[in-house]
């Protein structure tokens, strides 16, 4: 009987690369994360559009959209694929990024709901964090409360943001807002 062998980073994230759709690489394994549907992708892509016009703007950072990965070094995660994220750091070409985002969002779907799925998305933002990540926005489009701003300097509290209102992520990325509103367009 063949004996399994723990994958080294190095390959797990040369077979990240070769995966088709999302994933991120958890635990030492690769975890595939499930498509989305029409409105989460439109919010996350509205994130994006307003993260590249900030980009633009101030000449700082850059924006990228869904299936980018970040490439950590945590003792159970080496990898993020956040929906919509910005960083400061160089251009890594065709290859992963290096290191935490400072802002990322995670627009949650169809089956982001329930018991389970609050844990994950709560290690998931402390995984953040622990990586450097500044801010993370939960986005919630079938709630009342919208956009949860978390921030590295208080991760168990969150600024809500409603419909008719300006979100923010601050420190991250000082002076950009977005209308909650233009999250539904």
């Amino acid at each position: 009987m063949p004996v399994a062998t723990e994958k080294t980073r190095d390959q797990l994230i040369a077979e990240l690369g070769s995966v088709e759709g999302k994933a991120e690489i958890i635990g030492g394994e690769i975890v595939l994360l499930p498509m989305t549907g029409f409105r989460p992708s439109r919010a996350a892509t509205r994130i994006v559009v307003s993260l590249l016009a900030f980009e633009e703007q101030f000449k700082r950072g850059r924006a990228v959209a869904d299936g980018v990965g970040f490439l950590v070094d945590l003792p159970h995660r080496d990898s993020f694929s956040p929906d919509a994220a910005f960083f400061i750091g160089p251009d890594s070409g065709m290859k992963f990024i290096e290191g935490a985002p400072v802002f990322a969002a995670e627009v949650r779907s169809e089956n982001d709901y329930g018991p389970a799925a609050e844990r994950a998305m709560a290690e998931k933002r402390a995984d953040y964090f622990a990586a450097g990540t500044l801010v993370v926005w939960d986005v919630d489009l079938q709630s009342d409360e919208v956009v949860s701003v978390y921030r590295a300097s208080d991760p168990l509290r969150a600024k809500v943001y409603c419909r008719g209102q300006i979100a923010e992520a601050e420190p991250a990325l000082p002076g950009w807002t977005l209308a909650v509103d233009s999250l539904f367009s």
